[in-house]
Order: C-alpha cells, then structure tokens, then sequence
C-alpha cells in the first residue's frame, strides 16, 4: 500500500514538473521566495499580536486593580452608579456572585486571570471559572472588604484588523519577487540556451558561428572552452581528412602500375581475379574519401527543385539502364534542398534496394501541418534485423547475415547517406515493412506546395 502511494506521489510530480532548467529554476525561486515571504509575514503578525496582547493585559490588569479599589471606597449605595463608567470594551463589574463554571483552559483568559490577581497584589481572594456558551468569556469572582461579591466578566475582544493596504502591498512584494526572479532565471539560462543553440547548429563540417566570449567570468570562460573544442575537433577531422586523401592519392599510382602488369599477365583466369580486386580497392579507395568529404561537410549551396522532376529524372536513368524502379504518385511539390546530396542519398538507397530486393519503388508524401516530405525507397528483399537497423549506417558495417556476401559493397554506402541527410538537416531511416522488404525513409524540411 505505501510502495503504491509512493509510486504514485512520484508519478504525479514527474507528470507535473516542469522540463526546462528555465521553468524548474524559476519555480523553486518562486515558491521559495513566496513561502519565506509568507513565513515572514506569519512571524511578524504572530508577534504584533503576542506584543499586543501583552500591553493590553498589563493595561487591563492596572485598571482593574484601580477599579476595584475604587468601589471597595465607595459605599455600598453608590457602586451601582459607578459600574458604567468603570466598564470598558472588554471587560464590566457585576455586583454579585456571577455565573459558576469551570476552570479556564484558554491561553488568552489564563493570562488575564493571572495579571489580575498579580494587579490586585493578593489584597483579595480570587476564583476564577469560565462561563459555559459560545466564544471565551472569563469571571473572576471576589469580595470587597465589606463581603460584598464582586464579578469581573472579561470577554476577549476581536483580533487587531490588518490595515487596508496591507494585502496589496504583500501581492505587489510577491509580483516584484516574482519578476525578479524570471529576470534572475532568465540571465542565468541565457548562456546555456546559446550554447545549445551554437552545439545544435554545429553541423558534419564544423563550422558555426563562435560563443560570444563576454559576461560573467563563469560563462566566458565556458564560451572560450567550446570554442576551442569547436576548433580543435575541427582541425582534427581536417587532418585526417588531409591524411586520407593524401593516401588515396598515393595508391593511385601502385594500383595503376599492378593493372598495367595485370594487362601483361598470360594466364587470363588469374588476371581477372586480380584485375577484380583492383577494382574492388578503387571502390574502396573513392567510397572512403567520399565518405570523409561528407564528414567534414558539403560546399553545396541549397537550391529550391521541383521535386516530382528531380525524383523522375532519377528514376529515368535507373530504367534505361534496365533496372526495375518505378516512381507513381506525384506531389507537385517544391522543396529548398541540396540537389546533388539528395540524389545520392536516393540513389545509394535505390542501388541497395537493387542489390538486395531486386526491385525498386519510390513513394513520396507530404506533411502540411509541419511542412515535411517524406521519401520512401521500398524493396522487396528479405530485410535486416531489428537490432541491426542503426548499426548498418555505422562505417564498413556489413550485414552479411541477411544480405547476400557476394553482393555486399564497401560498407560506406549508408554512412555516407546518413551524414549528406544530417548536413541537409534531414532524417534517414530503416525499417522492416510488414508485408516484407525493406523501406528507406528521408524526411526532409521546407516544402512548399
């Protein structure tokens, strides 16, 4: 049953809490500041009241002992005539026993009852009893020198009323607090939301505009920092794109020598091996410095395309050439988008459906509300499995269980596909069809029907 509680109480409070620094920051400042405010005011009435309290017993304590003095001088006659003009707003003389009852348990009328009788300075012998109804009301009883009784009948007056203006002033603190702390909050997150900003635009090429390097010592000296990763990482990529590019160069040479030594060789059967594997380390060559173009970046500017004719051109160079692609429905759409990464990124994706599924077809859809188009590329192959479906666009991965190992290419293919879409600023996914086969899907950003 507790275990249940808990876990709902912790339910509730992750369904509630807010989900940005901003708002969880600016809450627990909030609240906090409210309740200390709130406490503070608590603190001083409680106080004011305690305080008041105090000077009004000592207050009613020499008056009555003044009082009480008086008419034990007066003679019996006269006390009468006196008694409205010694009572007072919360307290009045009765000439007689009063009203029996039981001991007082309230604070307030324990407190005047002993101020009273301390007042009286034992001069007479009291008894004191609260009288049964509703609300506090205290007698304390006595006789005069003469034997006469006399009744005190204290009744507690109301609370001290807050002023008028006293609400508003409290609401007006809680605003200005409450304003202070979304300007406080907000200063302090400003920064992070800047850096998340710069890190989300930092693309595959590395290149985003620099931190402002200014402010509090704390946050310019984290500016700083990232901008020397942001430097450093760059530098790194470009070095070892220098080194593979430099590599792929200098094969070029031995590979060329080995096909000219290939050409001179008399047994055919071997020649064809090896001219084969030449070929296959020139593909390899070519897909690894294609793929580190990609990683450090396109300079490929955005171009707005129809994109029923781009998709149908491709499609028409893919059927004279033999293959079994089709392309059906139209959107007659436009989109801004980078024109040659966009065919690769397609036509690597139709090449494996090829290679894999024999067949092709691309379908294409259009999303107003968020103003996408999706590109789906389907195959009637035997798919991959679900566990593999993200780790295939890792580098020279190759999914030879599934895929057939004799037709299976570098390993770059999809690598190099999934950074031209995250330099586009687009999705590339896999997925199984349940009807079989394998779909590519790429959604892309800025349609414009």
């Amino acid at each position: 049953m507790h275990a249940d509680g808990f876990a709902g109480g912790a339910a509730m409070s992750a369904l509630h809490w807010p989900r940005t620094l901003f708002a969880r920051l600016a809450l627990i400042l909030c609240v906090g500041l409210a309740l200390a405010q709130l406490l503070s005011f608590k603190l001083t009435m409680t106080e004011r009241n305690d305080a008041t309290a105090n000077m009004m017993t000592n207050y009613i304590s020499r008056e009555v002992a003044i009082s009480v003095a008086l008419l034990d001088h007066l003679p019996a006659a006269q006390r009468a005539a006196w008694l409205p003009q010694l009572a007072r707003r919360t307290y009045s003389f009765i000439l007689g026993p009063g009203t029996p009852g039981e001991p007082p348990d309230a604070s307030r009328s324990k407190n005047v009852a002993s101020a009273i009788a301390a007042g009286l300075a034992d001069k007479y012998a009291l008894t004191t009893n609260s009288v049964p109804g509703n609300g506090e009301r205290l007698q304390i009883h006595l006789r005069l020198s003469d034997g006469s009784p006399l009744t005190i009948d204290y009744r507690p007056g109301p609370a001290l009323p807050l002023s008028g203006w006293l609400p508003a002033v409290l609401v007006a603190q809680l605003v200005v607090l409450a304003a202070c702390c979304w300007f406080a909050v907000r200063t302090a997150t400003r920064p992070l939301h800047e850096l998340a900003r710069v890190a989300d635009a930092l693309g595959p090429d590395l290149k985003a505009e620099r931190l402002e390097e200014e402010g509090p010592s704390e946050v310019a000296r984290a500016a700083r920092a990232f901008n020397a990763m942001q430097e450093r990482i760059s530098a790194h990529v470009a070095e070892r794109m220098q080194i593979l590019a430099a590599i792929s160069h200098d094969l070029q040479t031995p590979i060329t020598r080995m096909r000219l030594r290939v050409d001179q060789m008399d047994d055919d059967a071997q020649a064809g091996k090896l001219a084969q594997d030449l070929h296959e380390m020139e593909q390899l060559v070519k897909e690894g410095v294609a793929y580190a173009r990609t990683l450090h970046g396109t300079g490929e500017a955005p171009a707005r395309v129809d994109l029923d004719a781009l998709l149908d051109s491709l499609v028409c160079d893919y059927v004279d050439a033999g293959s079994p692609v089709t392309f059906e429905r139209r959107l007659n759409v436009a989109i801004v988008t980078r024109v040659q990464a966009l065919r690769r990124i397609v036509g690597n994706l139709v090449d494996n459906a090829l290679k894999y599924g024999s067949t092709a077809a691309i379908e294409v859809s259009a999303s107003p509300r968020d103003k996408t188009v999706t590109i789906s590329v389907l195959d009637s192959g035997p798919g991959i499995p679900e566990e593999a479906l993200e780790k295939v666009f890792e580098p020279f991965y190759r999914l030879e269980t599934s895929r057939n190992r004799g037709t299976g290419g570098t390993g770059l293919g999809l690598a190099i596909s999934r950074q031209l879409a995250v330099a586009m600023g687009a999705q590339l996914t896999l997925r199984n069809r349940p009807e079989g086969g394998l779909e590519g899907r790429l959604v892309l950003g800025g349609a414009d029907a």
